[in-house]
């Protein structure tokens, strides 16, 4: 197959059935956009140039073909309506950008079909270079042919045009043969048939499908290749066709990786995007969703009810009911249940990130634990550390970020608050209850709280009628039991585990 000379995508139009503020191109399924999935399709057909026709909304869809496809060019549609007027306005454009008229293959795609693959492209391509055709289009049968054109047959099975649903007879209604408006053009017989196209329809648009018709009547050679699989041509313009061509997608993306060694229990509550990449012996349990360029490396496994986008976890790896974005899970190590893994979170082999936790630009070294109910923000954490319960890195002076440094085999006591910037050196430990605000040497004990105080008698004399102080009476020593030792207690640093 001779790659063309160029494809030009058609999302210009407004989209009025999505309701929507965005414009219909730019709704997302699968984690790209509709445009989005269109043009890396597109590109897969390694044209010499990709143009794009815009005009609804259209600072915010050019910005975004220049984000996926910088080297696609933009084509401006003008006030005069129709498929037809898109694509001439595309042609102008890209004579005016190479000097000279587009010879060769066109193929021509619409903007809001997101399964249409690169497959079925090169099909429709190899059958229009083989059969020497000026058009060559791609329809497909389905049961209710409602609302779309229709392709028109002539007794020898030639096709000799394509009518729109607005303009078609009783007979040519009743054909279920309907146009996927995605065709391949000789370039030439496409800027000569455009020149002929009026709009006189019941649209008053410049039909791009009259271009058939008068290229049949020149003596050119029309025909169409059937889809067997109608929904990689089917279009989008609500949000029922929007959330049903999201939901396939999803079941064949499914599909091809558990095909290529994935366990997904629950393909029905497990969503993954088109760019995500998974290892073999990864396993996906259920309510996984995971968005973007996330991977996950062999024997892994996600969920349930866990969301990951753009997150890395290493082999081996168990994130459990976890939300996570823009982190890195080591290879063996353990997240969850509960947790919040927000950007910059590097987790290390074998480490731990618990119930309850939450993390933020924060380096966690191989083996180090922060097993629940802390949160740990611009701090550093060398190897084989242990960071108690409760614990926090007080990184916001109410104006700026300040960084926690903590280092290998450190045992931070529960509830420790760390002020920063402070550094806890390798080795250290900290008591239970200790507020960090100057750094910690190497092997120091770092303790913080006072002497405990037992004042006897309190709850009776500040409550004396409540249920604590009857049971505080009950509880008193009797003759024949000695009252236990009062006074203060020395601190204990507790477990900081």
């Amino acid at each position: 197959m001779t790659s063309p000379a160029a494809v030009i995508v058609l999302a210009a139009g407004a989209g009025t059935r999505m309701k929507s503020a965005t414009p219909k191109v730019l709704h997302r399924i699968g984690g790209r956009t509709l445009l989005g999935h269109v043009l890396a399709t597109a590109r897969a057909l390694d044209p010499a140039h990709l143009v794009t026709v815009v005009r609804h909304e259209r600072e915010a869809v050019a910005a975004h073909v220049a984000e996926v496809d910088p080297a696609a060019l933009i084509a401006d549609q003008d006030d005069v309506p129709g498929t037809g007027r898109a694509v001439q306005c595309a042609l102008e454009a890209l004579e005016a950008a190479t000097g000279a008229p587009c010879e060769g293959a066109v193929v021509v795609l619409a903007g809001d079909v997101p399964l249409l693959d690169a497959g079925t492209l090169a099909a429709l391509l190899e059958a229009h270079e083989a059969d020497g055709n000026a058009v060559t289009a791609l329809s497909t049968l389905v049961e209710d042919p409602t609302g779309y054109g229709r392709v028109v047959r002539g007794p020898d099975g030639e096709v000799t045009g394509v009518v729109e649903h607005k303009d078609a007879t009783p007979e040519q209604l009743a054909i279920n043969e309907i146009n996927a408006s995605v065709y391949v053009f000789d370039g030439a017989a496409l800027r000569e048939g455009l020149s002929g196209v009026d709009r006189d329809n019941a649209q008053g648009e410049v039909y791009l499908t009259d271009v058939l018709a008068l290229a049949r009547r020149a003596g050119r050679r029309v025909a169409a290749l059937v889809a067997e699989d109608s929904i990689v041509v089917e279009g989008v313009n609500d949000r029922t066709q929007l959330a049903t061509l999201g939901a396939e997608l999803n079941r064949r993306t499914l599909t091809r990786w558990m095909l290529e060694g994935v366990t997904v229990v629950d393909p029905a509550t497990t969503w993954v995007d088109v760019e995500v990449e998974l290892a073999p012996d990864v396993t996906l349990l259920p309510g996984t969703q995971l968005h973007g360029a996330t991977t996950v490396a062999t024997g892994a496994v996600i969920g349930p009810d866990t969301t990951l986008t753009d997150v890395e976890v290493g082999e081996g790896a168990t994130v459990a009911r976890t939300h996570g974005s823009l982190a890195i899970v080591g290879a063996g190590a353990s997240v969850g249940p509960f947790s919040y893994l927000r950007p910059g979170t590097v987790l290390g082999a074998q480490g731990k990130i618990g119930a309850y936790v939450e993390t933020k630009n924060a380096e966690i070294g191989a083996g180090s634990k922060v097993p629940h109910l802390s949160y740990i923000g611009d701090a550093t954490i060398g190897e084989h550390t242990n960071v108690g319960a409760a614990s926090v890195t007080l990184n916001y002076d109410g104006t700026n970020k300040h960084r926690t440094t903590i280092g290998s085999y450190v045992r931070i006591g529960g509830d420790t608050m760390m002020v920063a910037p402070v550094t806890v050196g390798d080795g250290a430990y900290t008591g239970a209850g200790a507020v960090l605000r100057r750094d910690v040497p190497p092997g120091a004990l770092a303790v913080t709280t006072g002497s405990q105080r037992n004042i006897e008698g309190w709850v009776a004399s500040r409550f004396p009628d409540s249920a604590a102080a009857r049971a505080a009476a009950a509880a008193q020593p009797t003759d024949e039991q000695p009252p236990a030792p009062t006074g203060d207690a020395e601190p204990t640093d507790g477990d900081p585990s």
